[in-house]
């Protein structure tokens, strides 16, 4: 098991987006399998849409975690990268591994299929939160290549209201810990 290093997060989002599936997610005592992911660039969905305080990440950094809180409720967590321009992949669900008693205590859940089956839930599953914003992948959060090869889905990104017409939401096909989005 090989932990991703700065150089996997310099390509483009949806490369970066397309090869983190089937890569293993590890924060603290829990793990998963990362099955499903967004990419965002310069699109108006992305907030590198627009270089602001809160977006200079996305311009200025590969290798990185960006966590933010969305609509006030949840963290997010994506990882920076494109070293040429902005670019982030969002973790939108990931298959829980290790620490899965923990994840059902922070959750509030004893359904396997729902502690990580959409962005919000995997920050409050694995408990990431802005502590974890703006450090290199590898400090607290890391990586592995398994060596798995998956068979990769696609789809236009889910709630989002511009942009609608990218397909760069991927996912692995037939996995049951996939949002319902």
């Amino acid at each position: 098991m090989k932990e991703l290093n700065k150089k996997f997060f310099e390509r483009d989002a949806e490369t970066v987006a397309k090869d983190l599936l089937g890569k293993l997610f590890k924060f603290k005592n829990c793990s998963g399998v990362i099955v499903e992911t967004e990419a965002y660039a310069a699109d108006g969905a992305s907030h590198a849409a627009r270089r602001t305080k809160r977006s200079i990440p996305l311009f200025d950094t590969w290798g990185v975690t960006y966590v933010y809180l969305n609509y006030g409720m949840y963290y997010l967590v994506n990882f920076t990268c494109d070293k040429h321009g902005p670019g982030a992949v969002l973790i939108r669900a990931v298959e829980p591994i290790d620490g899965i008693s923990s994840m059902k205590r922070r959750r509030k859940s004893e359904k396997i299929e729902q502690l990580c089956d959409g962005p919000g839930k995997v920050c409050q599953a694995f408990g990431i939160g802005k502590k974890q914003h703006n450090q290199d992948v590898g400090k607290e959060i890391h990586v592995y290549d398994l060596g798995k090869k998956v068979e990769i889905e696609k789809s236009p990104r889910i709630g989002i209201s511009f942009a609608k017409d990218i397909e760069w939401r991927f996912y692995i096909n037939g996995n049951k810990f996939v949002s319902k989005g």
